[in-house]
């Protein structure tokens, strides 16, 4: 193993050691006087039920401690009770495949979620972890109830939602062969100031000829139904209504579609509500305007399918509206113009499972609405559990599609699922103390928007087996003053001591002090423990690996000698304040090492052969000599220097010390190579070697390598006489070029000059002007006579 896997081993050892440390402490620090309240303390934590374990000055908490210091301490492992959790699964029954079954299947013989029923034993501290698989169905029925606001605001949108039915029965068709739809409304509380009380008012809240029903908080025009014409038909026959004020009391009208399942006909399939609006809401509070203090109730009273107690109960909260709407499994699409989606938003946000949609100014987009979020619902599978026992954490990671993984408050969901996706989660669940009742539990987990859940059992590991084979009022418990289990006694209530054999008015006696004084001493228990019925008790440290032990309690194992700040130099073990080393260590503190290795210089000697090893250290005898392994010497000449005389006198016969070679010179063993390429190389040798250059008298270079085993040498290589004529020609013929170079130059600078000068006096003639005039004064002297009778002949 080369240094750096060392290292890290050793690390590792630290590490871990330091890690039980820890954990011993949880376990010791907790004082358990019992198994069962041992194992409650962490998962870590074991109890040794060997009825002679303890040593003396020992008290019963002793018996709890982390698993592997109790094996160090000679508890055999059929002794140490460890209980450890488990999980069994009850009911298993596999994810729905379509492609499997020919005929259509009820809605209660689909299944999405798997495995449907667990176990789980629980030991405090320890998780307890299992995977849920979840598979979207294909062709799973749908139940759609539309929520409409029949305020005045609303008329236009009326009419394009009356022919909704059968239109959105086609489109949903394509998604699924067993879909419902129901139909309600809604405007407000039949009070001042929501609206006028006025006779007449109530009539007809519309002003000018507009023909209005009269007011009301919510109603459920038709229950869901496969009918879609039947819906057409009674959505024609609504009219509308208004109000005073502009937000609605929608609210009102959903709680009651959530609670009234049995009025709405809600199935245990997927149950989509669209509450369709121009306008904001009222919630829990601006009851109080209308002298409504009662809060909201969250029950069902729908008669003849009119909510009837709307002046009696306030407004619903947001989180009972949350509560309600997620405990019936419903989904919430909020169909809203483009004025209030901030509001609904934000909404969205509060209430899992919803989705938001722009409702066009007249409704006419809405079934594309509706399919857009139900698909958007639909791709996005959400877990929640229900409330969980005090003292129990709940863990989520999803593995979604693709093998993404999440995990914290993104591992309850995964996005983006498509028909037939499989996705899967993995929940731990963990107890940090038993339940006081001691019970079982039950709790329940399932994605938001389904009716499919998983029920977990839960079971606490409370005691440790052994304690079911106690012995009351056991004779080795002081005659029967406790129950023996698990090694040890458990005291009946009063008394007191390993044995109980004390009852707790006679702890302070003298008669029982004087046994817990050293050599009848003044110093009880050696000021470093308690006497309980006349035994020592010692008293535990701050720091839990710090033990007190002896019958007086005269021991410890942390007041030993200490090498750099650590105990026994961090190679031993202290007992009863005395080091005891480990191998290759010695030493008052166990701080000399035995071990040679850190004194190895390279040349494979102790201390280069210059020092003695002590402790794992070099001290060097040679005061010239220095370094961790004597190898180092400032004032040396370097090796090549300090040889070479001897090295010239033995291989040539020559140098310096040529006279006196063979008293200076035999130190070494020489070996002659005849060439210089035969000298050893440093790949070839296992042990350190230099390599030599040096130049004699002669101007001669010969080389050598040296070891401390050896000195090999070849001939020396003599530089060569220069050769007189080649130089001399050289210089001249160099003088010789460099003139004719020079005269080349000179020539072709004065052709340059030349043609430059040319050039400037052809310029200079271009550029001339001459008078070209004639003087009108002047007169030729040449006379021209023609004779008349000349013919050219």
């Amino acid at each position: 193993m080369d240094l750096r896997l060392l290292l890290i081993a050793s690390l590792s050892v630290v590490l871990g050691g330091s890690w039980a440390q820890q954990e011993g402490s949880i376990c010791t620090k907790a004082s358990a006087q019992s198994c069962g309240e041992c194992i409650q303390v962490a998962e870590t934590c074991g109890w040794c039920s060997d009825e002679n374990f303890l040593t003396v000055g020992q008290s019963k908490s002793a018996r709890c401690d982390d698993l592997e210091s109790l094996k160090k301490r000679k508890c055999a492992a059929n002794k140490i009770e460890n209980p450890r959790g488990s999980i069994a699964v009850n009911k298993d029954k596999p994810v729905t495949n379509r492609k499997d079954v020919a005929e259509k299947l009820k809605p209660e013989d689909i299944t999405q979620i798997q495995p449907q029923k667990l176990t789980l034993t629980l030991r405090s501290g320890e998780p307890q972890t299992f995977q849920l698989k979840f598979k979207r169905a294909e062709d799973y029925p749908i139940d759609l109830y539309y929520l409409m606001d029949l305020s005045f605001s609303m008329r236009d949108d009326l009419e394009n939602v009356k022919n909704l039915g059968t239109d959105l029965m086609e489109e949903m068709r394509k998604i699924t062969s067993d879909f419902r739809i129901g139909f309600g409304s809604f405007v407000e509380k039949t009070v001042m100031p929501y609206i006028s009380t006025t006779p007449a008012r109530l009539l007809n809240p519309c002003t000018g000829n507009e023909n209005c029903t009269s007011p009301f908080s919510y109603k459920n025009v038709l229950k869901l139904t496969e009918d879609g014409d039947e819906f057409n038909k009674l959505v024609s026959q609504q009219q509308i209504s208004g109000n005073l004020d502009s937000p609605e009391g929608g609210f009102d009208a959903i709680m009651q579609v959530a609670v009234c399942e049995k009025d709405i006909g809600w199935r245990n399939v997927t149950r989509l509500l669209v509450f369709s609006t121009d306008a904001g809401f009222h919630f829990a509070g601006d009851g109080k305007l209308g002298g409504i203090v009662l809060p909201n109730d969250g029950r069902c009273h729908l008669e003849n399918n009119m909510y009837t107690m709307s002046h009696y109960y306030d407004y619903p909260s947001i989180a009972h509206l949350v509560q309600k709407l997620s405990d019936h499994n419903i989904q919430t699409i909020f169909a809203v113009t483009e004025e209030f989606q901030p509001v609904y938003k934000e909404l969205k946000n509060l209430i899992p499972k919803s989705a938001v949609g722009t409702l066009s100014s007249n409704s006419s987009n809405v079934i594309k609405l509706i399919l857009d979020a139900y698909n958007s619902l639909s791709s996005e599978v959400i877990l929640e559990n229900s409330k969980l026992p005090e003292g129990v954490s709940i863990t989520y990671q999803s593995i979604c599609k693709n093998g993404v993984e999440s995990s914290g408050d993104n591992g309850r969901k995964c996005s983006n699922i498509s028909i037939g996706d499989e996705v899967f989660f993995k929940i731990s669940i963990e107890s940090q103390k038993c339940p006081s009742h001691g019970k079982s539990e039950i709790i329940k987990i399932k994605p938001l928007g389904f009716t499919e859940e998983v029920e977990v059992v839960l079971n606490f590991i409370c005691d440790c087996q052994c304690a079911a084979e106690g012995q009351p009022k056991s004779k080795k418990c002081s005659g029967g003053n406790g129950t023996f289990e698990c090694g040890a006694c458990k005291c009946n209530e009063g008394r007191i001591g390993l044995s109980c054999e004390c009852s707790k008015d006679e702890v302070r006696t003298e008669d029982l002090d004087a046994n817990c004084r050293k050599d009848n001493g003044t110093d009880i228990c050696s000021n470093s423990g308690d006497c309980v019925c006349g035994i020592c008790e010692c008293k535990k440290r701050e720091n839990p690996a710090e033990v007190y032990s002896g019958k007086y309690c005269e021991c410890d194992n942390f007041n030993c000698d200490r090498s750099n700040n650590k105990l026994c130099g961090g190679h031993g073990r202290c007992e009863c304040r005395k080091c005891i080393c480990d191998a290759n260590y010695t030493g008052s503190a166990c701080d000399c090492s035995l071990d040679t290795s850190t004194c190895l210089a390279k040349n494979g000697q102790i201390c280069n052969g210059r020092g003695t090893c002590d402790c794992g250290i070099c001290k060097c005898t040679n005061p010239k000599f220095q370094g961790p392994t004597c190898e180092t010497c400032p004032t040396c000449p370097g090796v090549c220097t300090e040889h070479k005389d001897c090295v010239q006198c033995r291989a040539f016969d020559a140098g310096p010390k040529k006279e006196t070679c063979e008293q200076e010179c035999s130190y070494f063993n020489l070996i002659k190579v005849s060439d210089r390429d035969k000298l050893p190389q440093p790949t070839d040798q296992s042990y350190p070697l230099t390599h030599c250059k040096e130049r004699d008298a002669n101007d001669c270079w010969f080389y050598y390598t040296y070891s401390n085993l050896s000195v090999k040498d070849n001939t020396p290589s003599c530089p060569a006489g220069p050769d007189i004529i080649p130089i001399v020609a050289g210089v001249v013929a160099g003088i010789v070029l460099i003139g004719l170079a020079l005269l080349l130059i000179w020539k072709l600078l004065m052709i340059i000059h030349d043609r430059r000068e040319f050039a400037k006096f052809e310029k200079e003639k271009m550029n001339a002007k001459w008078d070209t005039g004639e003087n009108p004064i002047y007169k030729s002297a040449v006379t021209t006579v023609v004779n008349p009778k000349y013919e050219g002949k």
